[in-house]
């Protein structure tokens, strides 16, 4: 029990580590990166859940298909990538007050709240029924997600072509 508490840990710290350096680094492409790291470190918490398969679809998906997406966007939109561009939003007080005022009240609820622990016999055709739901009445929002990443990878290339 104890490897599984250290490794808990460990994902913790590099997880929320990454997300935030997500939002305080200064350069937008190290920022996408720490947010693929954030994004594995998710998946490291599906591996120590026993959901292999979700953290199998955590890589595929948000790893290898949102981040990368952004990445290309990032570098086919060479002005972001200047040296001279300022890339600090000014209201980033008023964001910093509302994150610390919805952590407070996500502590709070933690505090007072009693959460009770159930045990439960994990069914023995759950992969089976999460399949089936995948491509049942699931399939037309994904598809419907998949058409909309690939007119947003063709919109992001459109814009960033150069005009001749």
């Amino acid at each position: 029990m104890m490897v599984h508490t250290t490794v808990f840990i460990v994902l913790g710290v590099v997880t929320l580590g990454a997300a935030l350096a997500v939002v305080t680094s200064k350069n937008l492409f190290h920022s996408a990166l720490f947010l693929m790291l954030s994004f594995v470190g998710v998946a490291g918490f599906y591996v120590l859940l026993e959901a292999p398969f979700l953290a199998a679809v955590q890589i595929l998906v948000y790893v290898g298909a949102i981040a990368v997406l952004i990445i290309f966007a990032i570098m086919l939109t060479r002005r972001l990538m200047a040296e001279d561009l300022v890339q600090r939003n000014a209201q980033w007080v008023w964001s910093a007050l509302g994150a610390l005022l919805l952590f407070g009240v996500l502590v709070v609820t933690l505090v007072q709240v009693n959460w009770p622990v159930v045990e439960a016999a994990v069914p023995e055709d759950s992969i089976t029924a999460l399949g089936q739901d995948l491509m049942g009445p699931y399939v037309i929002p994904f598809e419907a997600a998949s058409i909309l990443l690939l007119v947003a990878l063709v919109g992001a290339v459109i814009i960033a072509r150069e005009e001749e």
